[in-house]
């Protein structure tokens, strides 16, 4: 029987074939590999790019409150009479820590401070932390900053504008605060829980009027009293602070329209009484 009929013998071209093949399939993996590498490289590229481009931000504070996210190395641009003063964010863990002419100040979670920030014993910001890290401070903090408007601040107490208990009606409500041989100025801060159409009146300036929404703040400073109207007395939620001292004040039900007055009054013994008077 001639072999070539029992024997079948491999054609020349099979071990080029396979070593194509090969070459083939080790290519496909080497372009895997290099496609793996660059896209790490590119996704830690991004990063360094990012990294790099988050240049520190300037804020302008305004009349209007502030509130966002702030990053170590941000910048706050407070007007003062007496020129620009520069606030730096110098810490987000754990506290917000803000750097000022007269130092750094520090603010808690969770905290509503009031600020100084060019040393004149005049509280110029309002600030309330609502987010910081206790772990990592790249995280930033959330906060919020309210300025404290020339409109809404009073300066000196007149007595001749306090006055007598007895020249209060008998028939509206009085809550009284604090008792003191003097008057002095106070301030009054006022957290939204909800909508509201919000006045207030400070001292013998001009009734200001607005509406707020959950979780925005007003802040007033009278020397003698101030006025408000709310369409919605539920909705808020008032800190009264004199002479280092506070005192929380809920007022009216949902749904209550309402007017009181928060002021001094003399009293016939001569002491002067920071009272709460429900009007209308």
């Amino acid at each position: 029987m001639p072999e070539g009929l029992i024997v079948r013998e491999k054609p020349a071209y099979f071990w080029p074939l396979v070593a194509g093949g090969a070459a083939v399939f080790l290519a496909a993996v080497i372009v895997c590999i290099c496609i793996f590498v660059n896209h790490k490289k590119a996704e830690n590229g991004s990063d360094v790019v990012i990294d790099k481009n988050s240049s520190k931000k300037t804020y302008e504070l305004t009349d209007k409150a502030f509130s966002s996210r702030v990053y170590v190395g941000d910048q706050f641009v407070y007007h003062a009479a007496q020129g620009d003063i520069i606030l730096t964010v110098s810490d987000t863990h754990s506290t917000f820590g803000l750097q000022c002419p007269v130092g750094t100040i520090y603010t808690e979670l969770s905290e509503e401070a009031e600020l100084d920030v060019d040393g004149d014993a005049v509280t110029d910001l309002i600030v309330y932390v609502s987010d910081v890290s206790v772990s990592e401070e790249n995280r930033g903090a959330e906060v919020r900053l309210l300025r404290r408007t020339g409109g809404n601040y009073a300066s000196s107490v007149s007595h001749d504008d306090i006055p007598f208990a007895t020249e209060i009606a008998s028939n509206h409500k009085q809550i009284v605060i604090f008792e003191d041989n003097r008057a002095y100025p106070f301030t009054l801060n006022g957290s939204f829980r909800g909508p509201c159409v919000f006045r207030y009146k400070v001292d013998r300036h001009d009734s200001v009027e607005s509406y707020f929404t959950s979780g925005e703040v007003v802040t007033m400073t009278a020397n003698n009293g101030i006025r408000l109207w709310m369409s919605n007395c539920n909705t808020l939620k008032f800190s009264i602070i004199a002479d280092s001292k506070s005192y929380d004040l809920e007022i009216g039900k949902a749904g209550q329209v309402l007017v009181e007055d928060i002021k001094w009054i003399k009293d016939t013994d001569g002491k002067y009484k920071l009272v709460v008077i429900e009007l209308d």
